[in-house]
Protein backbone atom coordinates (compact mmCIF):
# COMPACT_ATOMS: atom_id res chain seq x y z
CA UNK A 1 0.00 0.00 0.00
CA UNK A 2 1.43 3.39 -1.00
CA UNK A 3 1.69 5.93 1.83
CA UNK A 4 -0.59 8.44 0.09
CA UNK A 5 -3.15 5.69 -0.51
CA UNK A 6 -2.93 4.68 3.12
CA UNK A 7 -3.50 8.26 4.30
CA UNK A 8 -6.42 8.66 1.92
CA UNK A 9 -7.86 5.37 3.18
CA UNK A 10 -7.39 6.53 6.77
CA UNK A 11 -9.16 9.82 6.11
CA UNK A 12 -12.09 7.97 4.58
CA UNK A 13 -12.20 5.73 7.63
CA UNK A 14 -12.66 8.74 9.92
CA UNK A 15 -15.96 9.56 8.26
CA UNK A 16 -17.24 6.22 7.04
CA UNK A 17 -15.55 3.46 9.06
CA UNK A 18 -14.95 2.64 12.68
CA UNK A 19 -11.32 1.52 13.16
CA UNK A 20 -9.57 0.53 16.34
CA UNK A 21 -6.19 1.93 17.29
CA UNK A 22 -4.63 -1.51 16.82
CA UNK A 23 -6.01 -1.67 13.26
CA UNK A 24 -4.42 1.67 12.39
CA UNK A 25 -1.08 0.70 13.94
CA UNK A 26 -1.07 -2.60 12.05
CA UNK A 27 -1.72 -0.93 8.69
CA UNK A 28 0.90 1.71 9.40
CA UNK A 29 3.49 -0.97 10.13
CA UNK A 30 2.58 -2.65 6.86
CA UNK A 31 3.11 0.59 4.96
CA UNK A 32 6.42 1.27 6.70
CA UNK A 33 7.68 -2.27 6.11
CA UNK A 34 7.05 -1.90 2.39
CA UNK A 35 9.39 1.09 2.29
CA UNK A 36 12.28 -0.49 4.19
CA UNK A 37 15.44 -1.44 2.32
CA UNK A 38 17.12 -4.15 4.40
CA UNK A 39 20.80 -4.96 4.30
CA UNK A 40 21.79 -6.84 1.16
CA UNK A 41 21.74 -10.58 2.03
CA UNK A 42 25.02 -11.43 0.24
CA UNK A 43 26.90 -9.05 2.56
CA UNK A 44 25.81 -10.89 5.71
CA UNK A 45 28.34 -13.01 7.57
CA UNK A 46 27.15 -16.41 8.84
CA UNK A 47 26.90 -15.05 12.39
CA UNK A 48 25.00 -11.96 11.22
CA UNK A 49 22.61 -14.16 9.26
CA UNK A 50 21.89 -16.24 12.35
CA UNK A 51 21.34 -13.10 14.39
CA UNK A 52 18.89 -11.81 11.79
CA UNK A 53 16.91 -15.05 12.02
CA UNK A 54 16.80 -15.01 15.80
CA UNK A 55 15.76 -11.35 15.91
CA UNK A 56 12.91 -12.18 13.56
CA UNK A 57 11.85 -15.08 15.74
CA UNK A 58 11.87 -12.81 18.77
CA UNK A 59 9.51 -10.43 16.97
CA UNK A 60 7.25 -13.37 16.14
CA UNK A 61 7.21 -14.60 19.74
CA UNK A 62 6.41 -11.10 21.00
CA UNK A 63 3.66 -10.67 18.37
CA UNK A 64 5.45 -7.65 16.89
CA UNK A 65 6.16 -8.75 13.29
CA UNK A 66 7.57 -6.28 10.78
CA UNK A 67 6.63 -8.30 7.66
CA UNK A 68 9.86 -7.35 5.84
CA UNK A 69 10.48 -7.95 2.13
CA UNK A 70 6.83 -8.48 1.25
CA UNK A 71 6.22 -5.39 -0.87
CA UNK A 72 5.69 -5.10 -4.62
CA UNK A 73 9.15 -3.55 -4.86
CA UNK A 74 10.70 -6.59 -3.19
CA UNK A 75 8.84 -8.88 -5.58
CA UNK A 76 10.45 -7.12 -8.53
CA UNK A 77 13.84 -6.97 -6.82
CA UNK A 78 14.15 -10.75 -6.57
CA UNK A 79 12.28 -11.65 -9.75
CA UNK A 80 15.47 -12.20 -11.75
CA UNK A 81 17.86 -13.42 -9.04
CA UNK A 82 17.77 -14.75 -5.50
CA UNK A 83 20.30 -14.46 -2.69
CA UNK A 84 18.70 -16.02 0.41
CA UNK A 85 20.62 -15.15 3.56
CA UNK A 86 19.57 -18.44 5.20
CA UNK A 87 18.80 -22.00 4.14
CA UNK A 88 16.53 -23.99 6.44
CA UNK A 89 15.88 -27.71 6.42
CA UNK A 90 12.67 -28.00 8.42
CA UNK A 91 9.75 -30.34 8.92
CA UNK A 92 6.83 -30.22 6.50
CA UNK A 93 4.50 -29.77 9.48
CA UNK A 94 1.90 -27.10 8.68
CA UNK A 95 2.65 -25.29 11.95
CA UNK A 96 6.35 -24.81 11.16
CA UNK A 97 6.55 -22.20 8.39
CA UNK A 98 10.03 -20.57 8.45
CA UNK A 99 9.14 -17.24 6.84
CA UNK A 100 6.42 -16.72 9.42
CA UNK A 101 8.16 -17.89 12.59
CA UNK A 102 11.33 -15.96 11.65
CA UNK A 103 9.38 -12.91 10.37
CA UNK A 104 11.07 -12.84 6.95
CA UNK A 105 9.86 -12.26 3.42
CA UNK A 106 10.25 -13.12 -0.24
CA UNK A 107 13.74 -14.25 -1.21
CA UNK A 108 15.09 -14.25 2.37
CA UNK A 109 14.98 -17.96 3.18
CA UNK A 110 15.64 -20.97 0.97
CA UNK A 111 13.15 -23.48 2.36
CA UNK A 112 13.68 -27.23 2.20
CA UNK A 113 10.76 -28.88 3.95
CA UNK A 114 10.29 -32.59 4.46
CA UNK A 115 8.64 -34.63 7.21
CA UNK A 116 11.07 -35.15 10.05
CA UNK A 117 13.54 -32.58 8.60
CA UNK A 118 15.63 -35.44 7.22
CA UNK A 119 18.59 -35.00 4.88
CA UNK A 120 17.52 -37.17 1.97
CA UNK A 121 19.66 -37.03 -1.21
CA UNK A 122 17.09 -34.70 -2.76
CA UNK A 123 17.02 -32.45 0.28
CA UNK A 124 20.81 -32.44 0.45
CA UNK A 125 21.04 -31.51 -3.23
CA UNK A 126 18.64 -28.63 -2.72
CA UNK A 127 20.73 -27.39 0.20
CA UNK A 128 23.95 -27.70 -1.82
CA UNK A 129 22.35 -25.60 -4.53
CA UNK A 130 21.39 -22.85 -2.09
CA UNK A 131 24.77 -22.80 -0.37
CA UNK A 132 27.14 -23.34 -3.28
CA UNK A 133 25.36 -21.56 -6.12
CA UNK A 134 23.26 -18.95 -4.33
CA UNK A 135 25.82 -18.17 -1.64
CA UNK A 136 23.60 -18.69 1.39
CA UNK A 137 25.89 -18.20 4.44
CA UNK A 138 23.72 -19.99 7.02
CA UNK A 139 22.20 -23.46 7.16
CA UNK A 140 19.79 -24.39 9.93
CA UNK A 141 18.28 -27.81 10.53
CA UNK A 142 15.07 -27.09 12.41
CA UNK A 143 13.24 -29.73 14.39
CA UNK A 144 10.13 -29.10 16.43
CA UNK A 145 8.29 -30.11 19.55
CA UNK A 146 6.00 -33.15 19.32
CA UNK A 147 7.11 -34.01 15.78
CA UNK A 148 4.89 -36.76 14.41
CA UNK A 149 7.66 -38.32 12.32
CA UNK A 150 10.00 -38.49 15.30
CA UNK A 151 7.21 -39.86 17.50
CA UNK A 152 6.59 -42.66 15.00
CA UNK A 153 10.30 -43.49 14.98
CA UNK A 154 10.48 -43.57 18.79
CA UNK A 155 7.41 -45.79 19.01
CA UNK A 156 8.73 -47.95 16.15
CA UNK A 157 5.41 -47.74 14.35
CA UNK A 158 4.69 -49.62 11.14
CA UNK A 159 3.26 -47.15 8.64
CA UNK A 160 1.72 -47.56 5.21
CA UNK A 161 3.22 -46.57 1.88
CA UNK A 162 6.24 -44.31 1.70
CA UNK A 163 5.45 -42.77 5.09
CA UNK A 164 7.72 -45.44 6.54
CA UNK A 165 10.76 -44.06 4.68
CA UNK A 166 11.20 -40.98 6.83
CA UNK A 167 10.57 -43.00 9.99
CA UNK A 168 13.41 -45.30 8.93
CA UNK A 169 15.65 -42.25 8.40
CA UNK A 170 15.05 -41.04 11.96
CA UNK A 171 15.44 -44.35 13.81
CA UNK A 172 19.28 -44.16 14.11
CA UNK A 173 18.93 -40.83 15.92
CA UNK A 174 16.17 -42.12 18.20
CA UNK A 175 18.26 -45.17 19.06
CA UNK A 176 21.11 -42.96 20.32
CA UNK A 177 18.98 -41.45 23.07
CA UNK A 178 16.53 -44.23 23.89
CA UNK A 179 18.05 -44.74 27.33
CA UNK A 180 18.34 -41.07 28.25
CA UNK A 181 16.13 -39.69 31.05
CA UNK A 182 13.38 -37.25 30.22
CA UNK A 183 10.84 -37.11 27.42
CA UNK A 184 11.75 -39.74 24.83
CA UNK A 185 10.25 -37.88 21.88
CA UNK A 186 11.80 -34.53 22.73
CA UNK A 187 15.18 -36.19 23.28
CA UNK A 188 14.84 -37.78 19.86
CA UNK A 189 13.82 -34.47 18.24
CA UNK A 190 17.12 -32.93 19.37
CA UNK A 191 19.11 -36.04 18.49
CA UNK A 192 17.56 -36.14 15.03
CA UNK A 193 18.58 -32.55 14.33
CA UNK A 194 22.14 -33.36 15.36
CA UNK A 195 22.13 -36.57 13.32
CA UNK A 196 20.90 -34.84 10.16
CA UNK A 197 23.59 -32.16 10.58
CA UNK A 198 26.23 -34.89 10.79
CA UNK A 199 24.93 -36.35 7.53
CA UNK A 200 24.95 -32.96 5.82
CA UNK A 201 28.55 -32.30 6.86
CA UNK A 202 29.59 -35.32 4.80
CA UNK A 203 28.79 -33.33 1.66
CA UNK A 204 32.05 -32.10 0.08
CA UNK A 205 30.29 -28.99 -1.22
CA UNK A 206 29.01 -28.05 2.23
CA UNK A 207 32.17 -29.01 4.10
CA UNK A 208 34.31 -26.86 1.79
CA UNK A 209 32.16 -23.81 2.52
CA UNK A 210 32.09 -24.67 6.21
CA UNK A 211 35.88 -25.01 6.45
CA UNK A 212 36.42 -21.73 4.60
CA UNK A 213 34.23 -19.85 7.07
CA UNK A 214 31.67 -18.96 4.41
CA UNK A 215 29.00 -21.20 5.94
CA UNK A 216 27.67 -21.79 9.44
CA UNK A 217 25.55 -24.86 10.23
CA UNK A 218 23.33 -24.83 13.30
CA UNK A 219 20.47 -26.82 14.71
CA UNK A 220 17.28 -25.44 16.14
CA UNK A 221 14.24 -26.65 18.06
CA UNK A 222 10.89 -24.93 17.53
CA UNK A 223 8.48 -24.82 20.45
CA UNK A 224 4.92 -25.21 19.17
CA UNK A 225 3.46 -23.70 22.34
CA UNK A 226 5.52 -20.51 22.54
CA UNK A 227 6.77 -20.01 18.97
CA UNK A 228 10.37 -19.75 20.18
CA UNK A 229 13.32 -21.26 18.33
CA UNK A 230 16.17 -22.44 20.55
CA UNK A 231 19.62 -23.18 19.16
CA UNK A 232 20.54 -26.72 20.18
CA UNK A 233 23.87 -27.32 18.46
Amino acid sequence: MERRDFLKWGATGVFGLTLSTSDLIWHLKQAQAAELHPESPPSLTPDAALQKLLEGNQRFVQHQPQYPDQSAARLLEVAQAQHPFATILSCADSRVAPEILFDQGIGDIFDVRIAGNIATPEARGSIEYAVSLLGSPLLMVLGHERCGAVTAAVQNETLLGDISTFVKAIKPAAAKVKDQPGDAVDNAVVANVQYQIERLKRSPLLSDRLNSGKLKIVGGRYDLDTGKVTIIT
